[in-house]
């Protein structure tokens, strides 16, 4: 798992992406699109056109990192806007990494009593 510090922002790009790309080009796309700074330490996460891989860049103060993640089976749930972003927080990026969907978590237990 990636290493997400509690003042870490995540931030999903939505739309598709051109997976060939690299840090280079993606930071770019930060950088142009989204109007962010590449280097500031936040996640920016892309994903390609079929909806199973995700491309995530971000700059940990040393250099200049690179995540992709392929599903076997399944899509990587999206938001359908075409422009912006969208902020997640660490327990939604682990969501989306997993495949599940980040948007509505359902607990799967709930106390049968109080006390």
């Amino acid at each position: 798992m990636i290493p997400v510090l509690a003042s870490t922002r995540v931030w999903l790009c939505p739309g598709v992406t051109d997976m060939r790309r690299g840090f280079p080009g993606l930071s770019a796309q930060v950088d142009q699109v989204l109007k962010a700074d590449p280097y500031c330490g936040h996640i920016f996460i892309f994903r390609g056109r079929r909806g199973d891989l995700v491309k995530l860049i971000w700059f940990d103060g040393q250099g200049a990192c690179l995540f992709s993640k392929r599903l076997e089976c399944g899509r990587f749930v999206w938001p359908a806007a075409k422009d912006g972003k969208v902020q997640l927080t660490a327990a939604q990026l682990s969501m989306l990494l997993e495949g599940l969907d980040w948007r509505a978590p359902r607990r799967t237990w709930r106390p049968l009593a109080v006390g």
